[in-house]
């Protein structure tokens, strides 16, 4: 078989007989290489460096300097390290032989040649080192991966002997090669350690199958935690690949943490208060005690956020906090039946909003003594970052099994008795009572007012910018839903959203919001801006099969808009009600070029399972997580974790609520991906928001101008 054309090396022939030159040639030539010829040694050294060939036939006996003398020469060049060589020779004596394979010669044929023989002998050569090459490549690339990997490789038999280590990461030090080379595991692992990993091995060696486990090593710096994957690598021995996941299981043990407490006040948030509050009642039910629920809500809180900032804000919310636990600790022995006064019975549902659960009261009477302590200890003023603050709080009670059987009965009627609180003036506490006309009126005359505001066109969105933390440049928009109510002039969402989603009104007003925010973009494209994606929220009562397809392609065709400049904002409670359905919407959603998002990532389940499971693009970090940076060193670790927990799942970062050049920077440093707040803007109407991209637009060309003159 010749020598591909492609694929042909050449081929030194250094010998002094003429005759042997030219037979010699013609015989390569023909087998296809390309020939070079010498006549003597030094001149084949030349020919050797000049032309580095890949194969040499060498004249043993030969003026000026013998084969040997060539051949060593050949073999100290890293180009002939490898090099197939064959000697020629007409000495048939032993000790001849022997030094030249000394020498390095590859192979020996012997005068007079038989050609033919020769030509088959030169193509197994070839052949030979072509394998050869190709192995040392596939192992030199194999050598490199296995250098570059962070892990710790452990050869190990299948009597438990480690056979071979490989570290480089630090954090491995404690596993050095002289603490276990050549020892059993169950010399340098402690029993419930050496126990699974023996046990992996043998089924690893026994199925040929990769064994995952994981285990806790406490070491002198701490405790770790490792994982293994042990791989068959021959009929009695296997490769154990070892991670070190400390910082991993750390990451998810502060996002599990957030599935159940509230990150700014440390309370439980309203999933937690659930559980706690079902756990009360079936003991309730067995004891025939009673349990009551206090819903409490501040009064006007929105105004200190809005005059004196969110940080302030968030400050007064823990100090309110705080008040309400001291007056369940310090209670009487109604408040002393909880088991956990300072985390167990109190919670923070969102916002200004605290649901305080009292497991087992003798007489409904006790739990507006609770009540009223609290409202008293929340007259005192509060002294918040050098201002003195006064809040009031509304309060509705509800008793099981008076006012509801079941949390989320008990929750919603003590939701009813506060707003009948608010109407009552503010500042007091009622029990729940059917009787509730005067606040369940007004509800109902808020939500009559709901459903004409669409027909009416009451609705306006307000878009406002997300700012991409490298360029500084507007890459989106999220559309935030007002409205201009006739008589009561602009009604914040909060202020009518959660009425909205209680009478199914938002699946109706999600549509409008939709189509608005959709035909909006596509206009703001065609009047010649840059085109940026638009992001619209989700409200939970719109995640349905077919319904919300076939509503957000409604949106695009009517639109005209791209799918990719569409990005939708779901939350986490909202696709965690049945994982399945949700996988299978997402999907589709996906499947039109649609992005999809997490918004308020951490208030609600916080499950690292459905974020790898879901084709999600971005995660939003709550607001609440952004408040404190960077001088609240948990806030900090706390949205740093969640930043690195989502490039790891290859998932884009936004940061809502960013208000200072102190939080910019730290979001910066930890790779946040955009930003949106009022460091750079507020949510601003459609005419504003027009102009804002404008003058971004025009500024950014003003740049480009100069950047071309100079």
């Amino acid at each position: 078989m010749e020598i591909p054309l492609d694929e042909r090396p050449v081929a030194l022939v250094i010998d002094d007989d003429s005759a042997s030159r030219l037979l010699a040639s013609s015989l390569l030539e023909e087998t296809g290489f390309i020939v070079q010829l010498a006549s003597d040694g030094l001149e084949g050294c030349e020919a050797f460096e000049r032309f580095k060939p890949g194969i040499v036939l060498l004249d043993l006996v030969m003026p000026k300097m013998d084969g040997f003398s060539v051949c060593r020469r050949i073999r100290s060049s890293p180009a002939g390290e490898h090099l197939p060589v064959l000697m020629m020779t007409g000495l048939d004596d032993i000790d001849s032989i022997n030094r030249g394979y000394q020498a390095g010669a590859t192979d020996f044929i012997t005068k007079p040649i038989n050609w033919t023989i020769l030509q088959h002998r030169l193509r197994y050569m070839w052949r030979g080192s072509l394998i050869s090459y190709n192995l040392r490549k596939s192992e030199a690339k194999t050598r490199a991966l296995v250098n570059a990997l962070p892990d710790l490789l452990i050869q190990v038999g299948k009597n438990g002997v480690i056979q071979d280590i490989k570290f480089q990461d630090d954090n491995y030090r404690f596993f050095s090669p002289e603490s276990l080379l050549h020892r059993r595991i169950d010399q340098v692992f402690p029993d419930d350690v050496s126990k699974p990993i023996m046990e992996h091995l043998g089924r690893a060696l026994s199925n040929g199958e990769i064994q995952f486990f994981e285990h806790k090593l406490d070491l002198p710096e701490g405790l770790h935690h490792y994982e293994w994957r042990i791989v068959n690598s021959g009929s009695d021995e296997a490769l154990a690949i070892v991670r070190d996941i400390t910082e991993r299981k750390l990451t998810q043990e502060k996002i599990a943490l957030l599935a159940y407490q509230d990150p700014l006040t440390g309370l439980l948030n309203r999933h937690s208060f659930k559980e706690h509050l079902n756990q009360a009642l079936n003991q309730a039910k067995r004891r025939g005690h009673y349990v009551g629920t206090l819903f409490l809500d501040l009064d006007r809180f929105k105004r200190i956020n809005d005059t004196l900032g969110y940080n302030v804000g968030d400050i007064l919310l823990q100090g309110v906090a705080d008040r309400i636990q001291d007056c369940i600790r310090k209670g009487d022995c109604t408040a002393r039946q909880v088991s956990d006064p300072s985390t167990g019975s109190i919670s923070r549902l969102g916002g200004d909003e605290f649901t305080i659960l009292l497991p087992e009261i003798k007489q409904v009477q006790d739990s507006g003594k609770v009540a009223q302590r609290i409202m008293e200890s929340l007259s005192r003023p509060f002294v918040v970052a050098g201002h003195e603050v006064f809040v009031t709080a509304s309060m509705g009670i509800t008793i099981y099994p008076l006012d509801g059987e079941d949390a989320d009965s008990l929750l919603k009627n003590a939701d009813s008795a506060m707003y009948n609180a608010k109407e009552q003036g503010r500042n007091n506490y009622q029990f729940y009572s059917e009787s509730m006309n005067a606040s369940s009126l007004k509800r109902l005359a808020l939500e009559t007012s709901m459903r004409k505001a669409l027909d009416r066109e009451e609705f306006v969105l307000y878009y406002q910018p997300q700012i991409n933390v490298v360029s500084g440049k507007t890459v989106g928009m999220e559309a935030l839903i007002r409205w201009n109510h006739p008589q009561m002039g602009l009604v914040q969402p909060l202020d009518f959203i959660p009425l909205a989603e209680e009478t199914g009104l938002i699946v109706s007003i999600g549509e409008w919001v939709m189509c608005a925010a959709c035909i909006r973009n596509k206009a703001l494209v065609e009047m010649g801006l840059e085109p940026r994606r638009v992001a619209v929220n989700i409200s939970s009562l719109q995640f349905r099969p077919y319904s919300l397809v076939s509503m957000i392609r409604k949106a695009l065709d009517l639109s005209g808009l791209n799918p990719e400049f569409l990005e939708l904002e779901l939350t986490e409670s909202s696709i965690m009600k049945n994982m399945e359905v949700s996988s299978k919407i997402l999907i589709e959603l996906k499947s039109m070029g649609v992005g999809l998002a997490i918004d308020d990532f951490g208030t609600g389940y916080s499950s690292l399972a459905y974020l790898k499971r879901f084709p999600l693009d971005v995660l939003k970090i709550d607001r609440s997580f952004i408040k404190g940076i960077p001088e609240d060193q948990d806030s900090a670790a706390i949205a740093a974790a969640i930043i690195a927990m989502a490039h790891t799942l290859n998932l884009k970062v936004v940061a809502e609520g960013v208000e200072t050049e102190e939080q910019l920077s730290f979001l910066r440093g930890q790779g946040c991906d955009e930003i949106q707040g009022f460091l750079f803007s507020p949510a601003l109407p459609p005419d504003e928001i027009e102009v804002y991209l404008r003058r971004e637009a025009k500024a950014g060309l003003s740049e480009k101008k100069r950047n071309r003159v100079e």
